[in-house]
């Protein structure tokens, strides 16, 4: 009896091993710039500069569908991260243009990083309504919340999900907390638009 046939088996399971050691460490250090244009993208969008945020998208996609080529099999889990932050970017501008919001299929993500992303648009969301009621357009802060609260209803029931779709639940209960305190603030900020109304009424 020899040990031939293990050495064998064990030389080509070491190259193997090897080669998805090297491609997730390519992976993790190179879709760090998806990561980083993603947030820059979201970051122009708030600034009001929707130009610059969807050039930062358009390179994010790029880059991309250019490691999803070498991201196959169980290595695709390395994409969920770049992946769900590419899709709240992507969804962000398509709320703030007033469009549809692309579908998975669209952006050609996973399911998981789909739903993941949405949820991170959701705190997203908050900011901009906040944004808005800062400069006194209360009717465009309720439209976004609207929108909010929606995505937020739509993606509830994932919560069952938790232990196929990671965080979603913690994720799903931040954004209730969201939601909430949105909701609070929009019905605040109408009560003094309309006080306001009634006092300059009667003034006059």
């Amino acid at each position: 009896m020899t040990l031939k046939n293990v050495k064998l088996s064990l030389n080509k399971i070491t190259k193997s091993l090897g080669e998805v050691q090297d491609s997730r460490e390519f992976l993790l250090k190179n879709t760090r710039e998806i990561v980083i244009l993603c947030s820059k993208s979201i970051i122009a969008v708030h600034k009001g500069d929707l130009k610059t945020g969807k050039n930062n998208l358009k390179q994010a996609d790029l880059l991309l569908k250019k490691y999803k080529k070498k991201a196959t099999g169980q290595l695709r889990r390395y994409l969920i991260t770049p992946e769900q932050e590419f899709v709240e970017a992507a969804c962000l501008i398509a709320i703030v243009e007033k469009k549809e919001i692309p579908s998975d299929e669209k952006l050609g993500v996973m399911p998981e990083s789909y739903v993941l992303g949405l949820l991170d648009c959701v705190g997203e969301l908050k900011r901009r309504v906040f944004d808005k009621i800062r400069i006194g357009e209360i009717d465009d802060a309720n439209k976004i919340f609207e929108v909010m609260e929606e995505l937020y209803l739509q993606l509830y029931t994932f919560s069952m999900y938790d232990k196929v779709v990671k965080e979603a639940r913690r994720k799903i209960d931040v954004n209730r907390i969201l939601v909430d305190d949105v909701r609070a603030i929009i019905t605040e900020e109408k009560r003094r638009s309309e006080l306001i109304k009634t006092l300059k009424k009667l003034e006059k």
